[in-house]
């Protein structure tokens, strides 16, 4: 089996008539050294079903398949999706029964769009448009997700792993959070991809663990988070009095779960989050 190198993807996208577009958050990546090291990074077993999103022109789907007993790729452009199980016929054909293509769009998809054999890791280089709602929608959707590895605006990778007391955390931390154990793995640079982005990328890692014990349900944590940084700058006591529905009642329920009205959202673990929608009157 061989890898495709840059002029042949730029080839294949030449034959195709496809050209890398903003809209879909296109970025391929060319390098195979890239490919090599997600897979590897991604640490996973030879039983894994990995869900692929949006695999373009194959690049990483080549390295994924010799590694697990399945493929499952995404893909919501109707070219490259009718496309990639003729490159891995060509150039990994004792592979290509480990593939499945979906054409679909990634946040729309749901286990009854996917093969019987569930997915049980996330491994991809996600549209940077939709990295975030991408990932969340298929945590949500997709509790046999193990383990994920993807490849993201760096920017975006920090704020998914930020910790709190960080200025940089948010709704996506803390949204993550709720699913997952996620870390920082590693840094990508923007010459492995065509067309090359105006920014740096990184990799995020994420662990599934389950979300915290608690009486609420996720919707009514998340509509906490969501209230608490939509006015970052205010204490939590101001922020969380619409969603409270009077700045008093946002205080009751503050107290109730132990936490000082005059902290703001970006001190609190999703812990405090939960504790909080379980007070509210």
């Amino acid at each position: 089996m061989s890898l495709l190198g840059p002029v042949e993807i730029r080839n294949l996208a030449e034959k195709l008539d496809i050209r890398p577009t903003k809209k879909l958050g296109q970025n391929f990546v060319i390098d195979g050294g890239t490919v090599r090291r997600i897979v590897r990074v991604a640490g996973l077993r030879p039983d894994d079903v990995v869900i692929e999103v949006g695999p373009g022109l194959g690049s990483l789907t080549l390295a994924l398949l010799p590694e697990v007993r399945g493929v499952v790729a995404v893909e919501i452009d109707p070219v490259l999706a009718a496309q990639l199980p003729l490159t891995v016929a060509e150039r990994a054909p004792e592979f290509a029964e480990r593939l499945t293509v979906v054409l679909a769009d990634a946040m729309r998809v749901l286990p009854g769009d996917l093969p019987e054999d569930l997915p049980t890791a996330l491994v991809a280089n996600l549209p940077y448009n939709v990295s975030v709602p991408v990932v969340l929608h298929l945590l949500e959707t997709l509790p046999s997700l193990r383990t994920i590895l993807i490849m993201v605006q760096s920017e975006v990778a920090d704020r998914l792993a930020a910790a709190p007391g960080s200025k940089i955390y948010g709704i996506p931390s803390v949204k993550a959070a709720w699913y997952a154990d996620v870390r920082r793995a590693g840094p990508v640079g923007r010459t492995v991809f065509w067309p090359v982005p105006n920014v740096d990328s990184g990799l995020v890692a994420m662990t599934r663990r389950e979300p915290p014990a608690t009486r609420a349900a996720r919707e009514d944590v998340f509509a906490v988070v969501d209230a608490a940084f939509a006015q970052r700058r205010k204490t939590l006591r101001a922020a969380l009095a619409s969603w409270a529905g009077t700045a008093a009642a946002a205080e009751q329920a503050l107290r109730a779960a132990g936490i000082d009205p005059s902290e703001r959202g970006e001190q609190l673990t999703v812990e405090d989050f939960a504790r909080i929608a379980e007070n509210r009157v």
